[in-house]
Formats: structure tokens, C-alpha cells, sequence
């Protein structure tokens, strides 16, 4: 079966994760899929390549330029046009009432919410070249399948804010929350909106992110397996009451965790 048909049948709903696979030729060496502005690499497992890219929730229903070049022993570069097919979906709006100062910020709070979010951009155009996890990907909260609210349209306060990027998991004060795959911390602090929070690395451009916790127990450069305790959940930062606010970034997409590879809703 030629790449083309492979590609050509792929579709995919804004605000998901989609797993690229390739067959292996002979002489190949490496293999990239320009994405959202970036070339994402692939990796070799056997006799196929893989690699994950994002659509964010926000992308333009309709079909998308992917092309791939491969990269062979003998110096040759192929690249071919190919096209990713995004099917529109809808969200819900969701109204909310916090604090408010988590609303109508002081300039102490708003200077520091200024300087995280420049702080998790940098992380989100950071691409590990590697891929650190493995199998499939795990629900934080054992026994928990589903998750709520991902891309809803949230109001706090009255005010329209940011769709919400992560889904979030019930959970009490105190539940153990695991990571979901292989990586590399790469962040584990306080945030003023995300409360105490950590993210993973696990390569190629995904990050997986923990909000809210009640207490953190890794630090950054500390490399995980999959299941791991890496926190408690909690209620800090910007939120309504106890729950864990699991997020993925891919690139600079938010999507739906539950998309990832192997996971279902």
C-alpha cells in the first residue's frame, strides 16, 4: 500500500492527537511531517516510523497540507504532499465563578501570570527529539476513564476566557495522581492560575500537564515510567473545588488527553 492511500484515509476532529505511521524502505534514515509550522521527526520501531502531531481546537475544519520527506542513506530526500483531513466539533460553554482575583488580576498577579505563561510557551516549542514513552497512554487516576470540560467555552465570573485546554478528572484532596506515560519533568512548581503543577516531556513534542495538585513529588529532571506517583490532587490555583486538570500539549495544540495513543473517553 503506498504512503498516499495511507495518508489520504487519516482523519482526525479538531482538538485531537493523531498517530502518523509509515512503513519502513530500504535505505531509509529518517523521515519528518512539516506540522503547524514545525517539521516533526519520526521514529523507527521495527519496520514501520511514527510519530504524533496535534490539531488543535481551534483549527480550521477542512483538509491541511502535511507533506512528509524522507531521508535516505544514499543522500537522496523525498518529500511528499500529503493531507490531513480535520472534521469539525463542537464545544459547550461553561460558566464559572471564582475568586475574584483569579478575574480582575493586581499588577503583582497579572506580572506573574505574564511570566508563566512565557515560561510554558517556551516549554511547548521545545521538541525532544526523542521518544521517551512507550504502549499506550494512562488516565492519571486509576479506574477513571472519562474526563469533562475539554475545550468548553469557559465564563468566569461573566467574563469570557481561553477555552478550557485539559479535561478534568474527579478526584478528592489527596488522591494520587500518576504519570500517564514515560518522560522527563520538565516542569514542577506553583502557578497562579494552574495551582501547584507538573509537566512531563515524553518527546516528539507532547507534554502532558498536572494542575491543581495539593502537593507535588517530583522534580524537574526527574525521568518517570508510566504510573509513578507525581502528585496529589487538589483544589489550587483557579479552580471551583478538588479535581485534577489533565492537559496535553503537542506543539503549540491543545488537545483532548484522551486522545492520545491508546486512550479512550
Amino acid at each position: 500500500m503506498s504512503l498516499f492511500v495511507l495518508l489520504a484515509a487519516l482523519t482526525v476532529f479538531q482538538g485531537q492527537a493523531l498517530e502518523v505511521t509509515l512503513p519502513h524502505e530500504a535505505g531509509m534514515q529518517a523521515a519528518t511531517i512539516a506540522w503547524s509550522g514545525r517539521d516533526v521527526p519520526f521514529v523507527r520501531e521495527g519496520e514501520r516510523w511514527l510519530t504524533v502531531i496535534g490539531v488543535d481546537l481551534d483549527v480550521e475544519a477542512g483538509e491541511h497540507a502535511a507533506p512528509i520527506s524522507l531521508h535516505f542513506a544514499d543522500g537522496r530526500t523525498q518529500t511528499r504532499q500529503e493531507t490531513v483531513a480535520v472534521k469539525s466539533k463542537s464545544f459547550p460553554t461553561t460558566r464559572l465563578t471564582v475568586a475574584p482575583k483569579y478575574v480582575e488580576l493586581n499588577p503583582e498577579d497579572q506580572a506573574r501570570a505574564n511570566r508563566e505563561a512565557k515560561e510554558t510557551a517556551a516549554l511547548y516549542a521545545t521538541l525532544t527529539p526523542r521518544k521517551y514513552w512507550s504502549g499506550k497512554f494512562a488516565t492519571p487516576i486509576p479506574g477513571v476513564t472519562g474526563g469533562r470540560n475539554f475545550g468548553s467555552r469557559r465564563v468566569f465570573n461573566n467574563q469570557p476566557r481561553a477555552p478550557h485546554s485539559g479535561a478534568d478528572l474527579r478526584a478528592s484532596t489527596g488522591t494520587k495522581i500518576l504519570a500517564s506515560n514515560a518522560g522527563k519533568v520538565a516542569l514542577a512548581h506553583d502557578f497562579f492560575f494552574n495551582g501547584n503543577a507538573v509537566f512531563i516531556d515524553h518527546g516528539l513534542g507532547i507534554y502532558t500537564m498536572y494542575l491543581h495538585l495539593s502537593a507535588i513529588l517530583v522534580k524537574p529532571g526527574d525521568m518517570v515510567d508510566r504510573g509513578p506517583v507525581v502528585g496529589l490532587a487538589g483544589a489550587t490555583g483557579r479552580v471551583t473545588g478538588p479535581h485534577l486538570h489533565w492537559g496535553v500539549r503537542i506543539g503549540d495544540a491543545r488537545v483532548d488527553p484522551f486522545s492520545l495513543p491508546g486512550m479512550e473517553d
